[in-house]
Order: C-alpha cells, then structure tokens, then sequence
C-alpha cells in the first residue's frame, strides 16, 4: 500500500511539473511573437524586461525611470475607471497588460510642441494628411489583442503624456473584448475620432 501511495506521489509530481513546464514554454512562446511584432513595427529591440508597481509587464529599449512606470500604472487606473462606467468589465487587470517603450523616431509635432512618437506603416492611413511617405507618427499603437499589447514611444517629461496614450491605446483594447461593434466603428482614425473614446 505504502509503495502505491508513493509511486501515485511520484506520477502526481511528474504530471504537475509537466504541466508548469508546458505553460511556461507557451507563454515564453507569446512573448517571443510579441517581442517580434514590436521589433517589426518600431524597428527597435526592447533588452530591459520589468513590471510597473501594479502588474504590467513592460518591455523597454531602455531601463524606464519609476516616474515613468508609474504614469504607465496611472493611464491604465484611468481606463479601467472610464470602462467599468461604460460597463465594461473585462481586461480591467494590470497584469492583462504588456507594454512596449520604444525610441522616439521624432520628439517634436508639426507645431513644434514636445510629442514623443513612433513611425508606424501607413496601412490605411497611406494618401491621407497623416501620410509621411509610407509611415505615420503616432502616439502608440496596438500591436496584440490577446494578449493585450501596445507600444508607446519613450518619454523624458510630460508623463500626463504618457498616462493618456496607455488610457487611449487601452481603450482600443478593452472595446475589443468588451464591445466588439463599438471597437470596429473607432479602431480605424483615418475615418475621423479620436481620443478619448471612453468618457
């Protein structure tokens, strides 16, 4: 009896090891096609790997300060508030988040005012106002839905800055998978809107 027992604890350990193993190669396996879809847009690697205060997962070109790891939790506070008052309730979790901070591939806007943005594919919006031969500068941009995946462009002050474009990509995101009729009317800007969404 007492070899049985044991042998059960052996096969139970086993299986549970097995199955950890497997999660773990499935989500390294996620974070891999993330880290290469921020690549491929931003053109950038992300070395530094690290958690704002509240649970998201960042992923930077370099090591962000706290001051900006904490407008980051802050923009994400924000959207949850604005979704959960539009009864939305799912996403709402830190740890649903993963954020990518690449280089600014310009630092100020056409008025000349600080806006540390990305050079993204034009995609839809190619002929339009926005177009910059091919690429359009933005704010941030989703790059996953699950999970829940944005890129941002690196910040050195304005952090209110910071905190409004995780709110307004999170916005994206949560219309996803909470309202799917309202995200396919505002995903695409070149039609016109912007941000806020969620009010």
């Amino acid at each position: 009896m007492n070899k049985i027992k044991f042998l059960l604890q052996i096969i139970s350990i086993f299986t549970v090891s097995f199955v950890i193993f497997q999660n773990v190669q499935a989500q390294n396996r996620v974070e891999r096609l993330l880290i290469n879809e921020a690549k491929r847009i931003t053109k950038d690697d992300f070395p530094i790997s690290v958690e704002t205060p509240k649970g998201a997962r960042i992923y930077s070109v370099n090591q962000p300060s706290s001051k900006m790891l904490n407008a980051i939790d802050q923009g994400l506070t924000d959207l949850f508030a604005v979704a959960q008052k539009n009864n939305y309730f799912k996403r709402l979790n830190y740890s649903d988040y993963t954020i990518f901070i690449a280089r600014a591939d310009r630092t100020k806007d056409i008025n000349k005012q600080y806006s540390p943005d990305i050079a993204v594919p034009s995609g839809q919006y190619e002929g339009s106002v926005y177009d910059q031969g091919g690429f359009v500068y933005a704010a941030g941009m989703v790059i996953a839905f699950n999970p829940c995946a944005f890129v941002i462009a690196e910040h050195e002050k304005d952090l209110q800055r910071v905190s409004d474009v995780v709110r307004y990509e999170g916005e994206h995101l949560v219309m996803y998978h909470n309202d799917r009729r309202r995200y396919n009317k505002t995903a695409d800007h070149s039609q016109g809107g912007g941000h806020p969404i969620l009010r």
